[in-house]
């Protein structure tokens, strides 16, 4: 897949004030500072698409970017970081839920993990959402710049273990090198509908 235009649409809490579902969707799900907005910015190749700050629990609402015109991206609040309001942690568990309810247009969900943590409930609590419902996931595992080659497969290794699933499942990824970009694109692009245009040279 080859972005060429992406563009924020709408910001929202509840369904009623979602998009239309007329485009396949990709939903970034992961823990507050985890590295969502990053990964989609680099994704897209835009340094201030989707907003980032060092202070984490900031992405409280659900936010909707078109990319290509083609497929939407989702960019769902963090969820996880105990120095927010508890009114406010009470609220993003059912936003998330509500929001993977009733997206019938929803193709698929990057999870992402930072490397350097061990996952915890709400990673399992959303996995086993995913299979039961059989939305199909990837798992990323991000910041791997902050750590040495040797130590980033020996977390993969651990992490392999701890969420049962294949090393070719788990991709490594991170902002500042860009490793994993290009694997992550290719597995976004595996998720949408086979009709869906992807990097096809027009021409």
């Amino acid at each position: 897949m080859i972005i060429k235009q992406a563009e924020f649409i709408k910001s929202a809490t509840k369904p009623a004030e979602f998009t239309d579902p007329d485009l396949p969707e990709i939903a970034f799900a992961g823990r507050s500072n985890v590295g969502k907005s990053s990964l989609i910015n680099t994704l897209v190749n835009r340094k201030n698409l989707v907003k980032t700050s060092s202070k984490p629990g900031c992405t409280q609402l659900i936010n909707f970017f078109t990319i290509n015109d083609e497929i939407s991206f989702v960019d769902l609040p963090g969820y996880g970081y105990a120095k927010v309001s508890k009114s406010i942690r009470a609220k993003w568990a059912p936003m998330i839920d509500r929001y993977l309810s009733v997206r019938k247009n929803l193709m698929g969900v990057i999870l992402l993990i930072d490397i350097r943590r061990d996952p915890g409930k709400e990673e399992f609590e959303l996995m086993d959402w995913f299979v039961k419902r059989r939305i199909p996931f990837l798992t990323v595992l991000t910041k791997t710049d902050k750590l040495s080659r040797t130590k980033q497969q020996k977390r993969l290794a651990v992490l392999t273990k701890t969420l049962k699933r294949g090393k070719e499942d788990l991709i490594l990824f991170s902002t500042k090198t860009r490793q994993g970009k290009e694997m992550v694109l290719d597995e976004i692009t595996a998720l949408l509908p086979s009709d869906t245009p992807g990097d096809e040279d027009p021409y």
